[in-house]
């Protein structure tokens, strides 16, 4: 099902999966004010959807997953900086808590707040021609949607300094040397992969996928001895549902499993 209610975005539910595509292809899916008020909304259904499990961000066709803020619409006076407003960057970059698995599926392009973007989603894969960067110093800005926090987390600091205060851009094969995405994926299987991954995972313990995200999220943030403890609550929780008992039934009936989310 796809809701068309969007002029800037696509957003589209495929049973379990909510694909949220940014469709400003002749701008390189430049994010201005209206496409991140519309990827806030498609965010907030999808986050508030149990039916949905798992999201897909990408960009529409081959040249871009995002270049970022609309630095033309900026120009012309449109005042971007979310400070204080309720709609943050991209709708989903700060200030949105959403405890689903989120994949970035990157083709092309991916700069500036375009990797902001990506640097929010848990899992991102990319076509051999992507490019990285957070350019924003060039332009005698800052990166502003959480790349300067989320980019040393994901990275060595020693990339994340390098990119950051140069503004350099990267290429596919040293985005995956040094851990920015887990897989190049040929260009024409791109969504084909990302599919299969959010497939995956639908198939998975919805619960404990959900609250192995919360673990590493606020883990990350935490001194170990306290993610520790945060991460026993936690599995102490799962341990009492009634999923948490039908996954070792499963396996020891060797069977497939039927998860119910509760």
């Amino acid at each position: 099902m796809t809701d068309s209610g969007f002029s800037n975005i696509r957003y589209e539910k495929r049973d379990a999966i909510a694909i949220i595509t940014i469709n400003r292809e002749q701008a390189l899916n430049a994010i201005d004010m209206k496409t991140s008020s519309e990827m806030y909304r498609a965010w907030c259904d999808f986050r508030d959807d149990d039916a949905l499990r798992v999201a897909i961000l990408t960009g529409a066709g081959e040249k871009a997953f995002s270049t970022g803020m609309d630095l033309v619409a900026t120009a012309r006076g449109e005042n971007q900086f979310d400070g204080g407003k309720p709609v943050p960057f991209g709708g989903f970059t700060r200030r949105m808590t959403i405890d689903k698995p989120i994949i970035a599926a990157i083709n092309g392009y991916c700069l500036a707040g375009g990797l902001e973007l990506a640097l929010a989603c848990d899992i991102r894969i990319c076509t051999p021609d992507a490019r990285f960067g957070l350019p924003e110093v060039r332009w005698a800005i800052m990166p502003g949607a959480g790349g300067t926090q989320r980019l040393p987390r994901a990275i060595p600091q020693a990339w994340a300094n390098y990119m950051i205060l140069t503004g350099e851009q990267i290429d596919a094969e040293t985005a995956l040397r040094i851990g920015l995405v887990s897989h190049i994926v040929p260009k024409d299987e791109l969504m084909d992969r990302a599919l299969q991954i959010a497939g995956v995972i639908c198939e998975r313990g919805p619960l404990a996928v959900r609250a192995a995200k919360e673990a590493i999220r606020r883990g990350l943030d935490m001194p170990l001895d306290h993610g520790l403890a945060f991460e026993e609550l936690l599995f102490t929780r799962l341990m009492a549902t009634e999923d948490a008992k039908e996954g070792p039934r499963a396996f020891a009936e060797k069977r497939k499993p039927n998860y119910r989310g509760r």
